[in-house]
């Protein structure tokens, strides 16, 4: 990119950075330091505020950066992540955000704590939010790292480095001074940013086809060599068996993984009531299913005006889609209109990115202290503050993460978000479910689900093709690929149930009837929930 790319996007930068440090120091200089200020930003925002902050953690550089890249390389097998994103979003409202709410206080393992044993309940899901949290954070990191090697021509492989290290020392100032609060207001001017500058090349792409997105679809059709196939199932989850299964498995993840993500559910404490909470997804709904249809516009967009081989020359896993898109939108390389908009466009998926991991760090700190480290510390030892702890925890979180990021830095960041979902549904989402839901649910069989589907999640991916065995994947030089699907939800997902069922039918605990009846009139009332 040009001299004025340069300058005018780290300007940019520089503004949104200035911006939400300063929200950080002045939330830090007005804060109670309590807990409950901390982790839940006091439980005083209203529902719209909440379901901007939600969107704004939801709407990350795998939505921005990764989706539209996928449909401008493989068409209409991109839309899944699409799709499974926001119907995802059906199962958080109808079975999680109120009960979740009235149950819990800080953390998914408050929820499953409140009939079990507290300790090993507790070590299993922090254990397991931690994990989701790391794989997340990963995403956005390799996501930063891509924009700001675009940014330098595709050269600068140092200043990639130093931009993964770069937001995982934001990130963790961040978490650490200003908390919820500060965490939340970041969100919100993300997601209006990020939401107006995706109205705005929504916009251009279908004046760019004076509106008519028929031709649009032909288009990109015609330039992507693949012909009608490009707007077809199959392209890229078509090819064999293999490769549709590993369709079946994304999409579960996708569809089952939110309601499992560590950093969403805490976003349901951060208002006063259940109906509050309900409200605020509500608001989520509309704000992520107006954005995800743009990005289908984005993606065929891409694949129309620059080009999948320009994509894939820029970026082979397709990250760069958008800012290219933005660059030819505005009048090409070297006008003023073209700097201009991708000045514009690279910001604000910086601005996605830095908003994005403040949100993750925050709830797998929260996690490490209100969860493991509540758990794990000696009896008779001094207890610490569980903010300190926290503030602690965000530093090593930050530290695993930009390891992480430097190592992943070629791959989709849509896809390692997909990984974070798989597990999420898998670890998660059973064990919150049948908390909810089962009466004779035990500790035994608690413990059972988290494990029984965070460890072969994370094997399975170890074993896949992700990792080593092919010219993508983490590890190129090396082969110990013996799992064949991408993504491990498939089987992953069903274990985390089974494990669950097996644990409680094996286990010698008598279900406590009336700690379920209080959890169930809980739940469902809110009778004194926090």
């Amino acid at each position: 990119m040009t001299v004025d790319h340069q300058t005018l996007s780290l300007l940019l930068f520089s503004a949104f950075v200035a911006i939400t440090l300063g929200i950080t120091t002045w939330v830090s200089r007005n804060r109670r330091g309590s807990a409950e200020e901390f982790y839940a930003g006091g439980r005083l925002f209203t529902p719209a505020e909440n379901g901007f902050a939600i969107a704004g953690d939801y709407m990350s550089a795998a939505s921005f950066l990764g989706i539209s890249g996928l449909i401008a390389l493989f068409g209409y097998d991109g839309l899944l992540y699409s799709v499974g994103f926001l119907v995802a979003w059906l199962v958080v409202l109808f079975l999680v955000a109120e009960l979740v709410r009235n149950c819990g206080r800080f953390t998914l393992a408050d929820v499953v704590a409140s009939r079990m044993r507290e300790r090993p309940v507790r070590i299993a899901a922090g254990t397991s939010s931690v994990t989701v949290s790391v794989l997340y954070l990963v995403a956005q990191m390799v996501g930063a790292g891509t924009l700001v090697a675009l940014l330098l021509g595709g050269k600068g492989e140092a200043a990639q480095s130093w931009t993964v290290i770069g937001v995982g020392a934001l990130m963790v100032i961040y978490v650490s001074l200003g908390g919820m609060r500060a965490t939340t207001w970041i969100q919100i001017v993300k997601s209006v940013l990020l939401l107006g500058g995706t109205v705005a090349l929504t916009v251009l792409v279908l004046l760019r086809f004076h509106g008519d997105f028929d031709q649009l679809l032909l288009t990109a059709a015609e330039r992507s060599g693949h012909g009608d196939a490009f707007l077809a199932p199959g392209l890229k989850y078509g090819g064999d068996w293999t490769a549709r299964f590993d369709f079946i498995s994304l999409g579960l993840a996708l569809v089952l993984g939110t309601a499992g993500l560590p950093h969403i559910l805490s976003r349901f404490y951060t208002v006063p009531t259940a109906r509050a909470a309900r409200r605020s997804v509500v608001w989520a709904i509309g704000l992520i299913g107006g954005f995800y249809l743009m990005t289908i516009v984005l993606g065929f967009g891409a694949a129309a005006i620059v080009g999948p081989e320009a994509v894939r020359g820029s970026n082979a896993a397709g990250n760069t889609a958008v800012p290219l898109l933005a660059l030819d939108l505005g009048g090409g390389a070297d006008s003023t209109g073209g700097t201009v908009l991708f000045a514009v466009v690279a910001a604000i998926a910086f601005a996605t990115i830095l908003a994005v991991v403040a949100g993750i760090t925050l709830s797998s700190s929260a996690s490490v202290a209100h969860d493991l480290y509540a758990s794990l510390r000696r009896r008779n030892s001094k207890p610490r503050s569980e903010v300190a702890v926290a503030r602690v925890a965000a530093v090593g979180i930050g530290v695993v993460a930009i390891g992480l990021g430097l190592l992943a830095r070629d791959m989709n960041v849509a896809f390692l978000v997909g990984l974070a979902f798989a597990v999420a549904a898998s670890a998660n989402l059973p064990v919150l479910l049948y908390s909810l839901f089962w009466r004779g649910f035990t500790t035994r069989g608690a413990v059972w689900s988290v494990y029984g589907g965070l460890i072969p999640a994370v094997v399975l991916v170890v074993l896949s093709p992700v990792v080593s065995g092919s010219p993508e994947s983490l590890f190129p030089a090396v082969d110990f690929q013996y799992f064949p699907l991408q993504n491990p939800g498939l089987v992953s997902i069903p274990l985390g149930f089974v494990a669950g069922w097996l644990g409680t039918v094996t286990s010698a605990e008598v279900p406590d009837e009336a700690k379920h009846a209080e959890t169930e009139v809980r739940a469902l009332t809110g009778a004194g929930a926090v």
